[in-house]
């Protein structure tokens, strides 16, 4: 890798300068450079032993990682190496060594014929060695020319919940892929698994050795038979074997048609033995069932499947929005308060009921769990509508910084944590006791400070004065209908990141849980304008529309993109994520 230092890398020196964990090299720049380093990444790489994220796609002269990538970057829990021109020879060497925080791999696009070694491919030790990808959760190799998966995937990635495989030319399901039995089961947590665009044309009975699969597409492929096996699967929920040259036609309309669950119980029953009239009984039988469990509460599975069902959100990429939203990252927030992620959120439905209400104890609880009292990250949300673009996110003295807190009048901040102490204390008095509530709790999180973070619109007004409150001119009612989300942290942007997603799952539990609950409709234009608006499905099921929000530093360079095509990954399988 040393030789490939062909010409500065000033997105490489920026990294190590400010101490980065996160870095996307992309661009017809970064393309050149890399050819002209003979195809491999720069040496200056491995000098950055802090990053935690790396992303370099969509560069065909990319064929080597260079030796040396897996034991210099052992805090990456992600990389992404998609669409370039890598094969098993060229990853070898780089991903030699364990990486023992990495969660998500992406390697799709590339020229993979072979999984390499560290992968459980040709020359994998075997035996009672370490695996290389102990943390692993998401793998994808989509897009390749894998013809075949070998048992070393299992030992080398035994915590995997994610397996993406289409477009590749696998002839066989799992084939190779699930080792002799063992004391362990293996694939454990394995619980999605993407296998479409291929040339299978067997799928074996040993799918139900995958005691957590709920997700499997096999669809497009070559298969003329389904294995009655399937119906063993214990968790599995969704399938999709469309554009199959089934034998038993019946079943291949019920593959084009029919829900998973149906089509499992016509497997189990044993096929095409099944009547006319059996069948008819069975439908009878179905929508009692169907009929019974919506009555049912306690029936926690089927919830729990029709919840997911309906937990869609849909991806509105930076490229097809006609006018994204920009955050802007002052130096100084770097000693204060660095991380920040954005994100808008549109189609959400406050106005029935409780609503509101309860996305705001929502936002709460999110604080005080996995925000660990706002002293690992902190939520604002916003209505977007009275938001004013471009915002910035910056450092002002506590003497100048001015903000209209939520409920209360516009204050300088010192004059606002003065106020807020005393009113610690007369709480303090009146319950006799040491615990404050509300905003009172948070007050120390900002001593020693000698500026305080802040995000201001294009009308110098501050919006956002994290870690304490958010104010009155964004705030959030019960006619709003898209909203700005703000996550900081003075901690880590991985934290950020973590919370973002977690708060967006709830969001859209709460959508669903509006909507299930009928807690009163809107208009029948509400409702049309929600189905046939950006990312519409289909009738009854409205989307959530979540645009992405970039995050640059004053010359316009890129620091963060949320969400990128990793993120949203520790939700994956309680949201549908449309990208």
């Amino acid at each position: 890798m040393a030789a490939a230092a062909a010409g500065p890398w000033p997105e490489l020196e920026a990294a190590a300068r400010e101490r980065r964990r996160e870095l996307c090299l992309a661009g017809a720049a970064v393309a050149e450079r890399v050819a002209a380093g003979g195809g491999r990444l720069p040496a200056a790489l491995l000098a950055l032993p802090l990053l935690q994220s790396l992303e370099l796609s969509g560069c065909a002269a990319l064929r080597e990682l260079g030796p040396g990538v897996a034991a210099s970057l052992p805090a990456l829990h992600t990389l992404v190496l998609s669409r370039n021109a890598l094969g098993p020879a060229g990853l070898g060497a780089g991903l030699g060594g364990p990486l023992p925080a990495l969660r998500l791999l992406d390697l799709s696009g590339n020229a993979l014929e072979a999984l390499p070694a560290a992968l459980g491919g040709a020359g994998d030790g075997e035996g009672d060695a370490a695996p290389a990808f102990p943390q692993l959760r998401s793998l994808n190799l989509s897009g390749n020319r894998l013809r075949e998966l070998g048992p070393g995937l299992a030992r080398a990635a035994p915590q995997l919940q994610e397996l993406l495989l289409s477009g590749n030319r696998l002839r066989a399901l799992p084939g190779g892929l699930l080792p002799p039995a063992g004391p362990a089961a293996p694939f454990p947590l394995l619980s999605r698994l993407d296998a479409a665009d291929n040339e299978v044309a067997e799928l074996g009975a040993d799918i139900a050795a995958l005691p957590a699969l709920k997700s499997l597409d096999v669809a497009n492929n070559q298969l003329r038979e389904l294995p009655s096996a399937l119906a063993d699967c214990p968790r599995l929920k969704e399938a999709n074997f469309r554009g199959n040259q089934l034998r038993d036609k019946r079943l291949e309309k019920m593959v084009n048609g029919c829900q998973t669950k149906a089509i499992l119980e016509y497997l189990r029953a044993g096929g095409r033995g099944k009547g006319k009239a059996e069948s008819a009984r069975e439908e009878v039988r179905k929508k009692k069932r169907e009929k019974q469990q919506k009555k049912d509460s306690g029936d926690g599975e089927q919830d729990e499947v029709e919840e997911v069902s309906r937990l869609l959100v849909k991806v509105l990429h930076v490229s097809e929005n006609p006018a994204p939203l920009v955050v802007k990252v002052s130096p100084g927030v770097k000693d204060v308060r660095p991380f920040i992620v954005c994100c808008v959120l549109k189609g959400v439905n406050l106005k029935p009921g409780n609503a509101l209400k309860r996305f705001l104890s929502t936002q709460t609880k999110l604080h005080e769990d996995i925000c660990e009292r706002r002293t690992a990250a902190t939520i604002a949300t916003h209505d977007l509508q009275l938001v004013k673009a471009p915002l910035t996110y910056d450092i002002q003295p506590p003497d100048e910084l001015k903000i209209t807190p939520l409920g209360r009048k516009e204050i300088k901040a010192k004059d606002l944590l003065r106020q807020l102490h005393l009113e610690a204390e007369e709480q303090r008095k009146q319950k006799k006791r040491q615990n404050v509530s509300g905003l009172h709790k948070y007050l120390q999180l900002l001593d020693g400070k000698d500026n305080y973070p802040c995000l201001i619109d294009a009308e110098g007004a501050v919006i956002s004065f994290p870690p304490i409150t958010n104010s009155e001119k964004t705030k959030i009612r019960k006619e709003t209908r898209d909203l700005f989300l703000e996550v900081t942290s003075d901690t880590s942007l991985q934290i950020c990141k973590d919370v973002m997603d977690t708060l967006i799952l709830k969001i859209a539990e709460l959508n669903r849980l509006t909507l299930e609950n009928k807690e009163g409709s809107g208009s029948d234009a509400e409702l049309d304008d929600a189905v046939s608006g950006p990312g519409a499905l289909e009738p009854g099921i409205l989307p959530l529309v979540l645009e992405q929000v970039r995050v640059v530093d004053t010359d316009g360079n890129l620091k963060v993109l949320y969400p990128s095509k990793t993120d949203l990954a520790t939700v994956s399988s309680l949201l549908t994520v449309i990208r």
